[in-house]
C-alpha cells in the first residue's frame, strides 16, 4: 500500500453515561449492533430511526462537511442503532451519519458476511497504489449507478462504538464502501469523481427515476 498522509482520527472523551450505554448494545438481525429505545436524552427520547430518512440528492446538507464526534453517549449509540434499522430497511451497505442529517463524522457498513462495522472519526491512512472500478450506487441517489476508479485497498483507523480505537487494511467491496462513506463525510458524492459528461448523463436518468415514481 502506498502512504498516504493523513492526519490522526480526531480524539474524543466518554461521558459518564457509557456505562449505560455500553451495557444497553445487543446484537439484531444479522448481528448488527445497536442500543435499544430510550437512552436519548436521558432515557427520555425515542430511536432516531422513527424519524429518520435519507437525505437524497438535492438536499445541501449532503455538500456539508461533518464536524469530529467529540462524546460516545447514549445520544450516539441512538443514532447508531437508527442508522443500522435505516440500513436494514433499505437494504443497504453502508451509511453515514449525514445522509440522514446528522452532520457527525461516522459512519456504518454491513455487506454479506463481514461484520457489521461503526466508524467513528475515521481517517484513512493508507491506500493502494492499485486501483480499480466498479459500479457504484448510493442511498441518497436510489436507482443511479455509476463506474468509480478507487484504490483497491485502503487502511483506516478510527474508533468503535464501545470507544475502542482500532485499525484495519479493507479489501473487496469493504475497501470500496469505507471509501464511499468516507467521501460522505467531507460532503462528497460518487458522481463527483465522474466525468462531466457521464455525471450529466446520471443525473438525467436519475431525474427521469424520479418523475416515474
Amino acid at each position: 500500500m502506498g502512504l498516504v498522509a493523513g492526519p490522526n482520527p480526531p480524539s474524543f472523551t466518554l461521558s459518564g453515561s457509557q456505562g449505560r450505554l455500553l451495557s444497553h448494545w445487543r446484537t439484531f438481525g444479522a448481528g448488527w449492533p445497536a442500543c435499544l429505545p430510550g437512552l436519548l436524552n436521558g432515557g427520555e427520547g425515542k430511536l432516531y430511526s422513527e424519524s429518520m430518512k435519507v437525505l437524497t440528492f438535492g438536499n445541501e446538507a449532503l455538500r456539508r462537511k461533518s464536524e469530529a464526534v467529540k462524546d460516545i453517549d447514549g445520544e450516539i449509540g441512538t443514532l447508531l442503532a437508527g442508522m443500522f434499522e435505516i440500513l436494514t430497511s433499505h437494504k443497504g451497505v453502508g451509511l453515514a451519519a449525514i445522509q440522514v442529517g446528522v452532520p457527525r463524522r461516522l459512519f456504518i457498513t454491513s455487506i454479506g458476511d463481514d461484520t457489521p462495522r461503526v466508524f467513528i472519526n475515521p481517517s484513512i491512512i493508507e491506500t493502494s497504489e492499485e486501483v480499480t472500478d466498479y459500479e457504484e450506487g448510493c442511498l441518497s441517489l436510489p436507482g443511479a449507478w455509476g463506474q468509480i476508479m478507487r484504490p483497491k485497498m485502503v487502511r483506516i483507523q478510527a474508533w468503535n462504538e464501545k470507544g475502542r480505537p482500532f485499525t484495519i487494511d479493507a479489501g473487496g467491496i469493504l475497501a470500496r464502501v469505507v471509501q464511499h462513506e468516507y467521501d460522505h463525510l467531507d460532503g462528497v458524492l460518487f458522481i463527483d469523481k465522474l466525468s462531466a459528461l457521464k455525471r450529466e448523463r446520471l443525473l438525467n436518468r436519475y431525474e427521469k427515476l424520479k418523475i416515474k415514481k
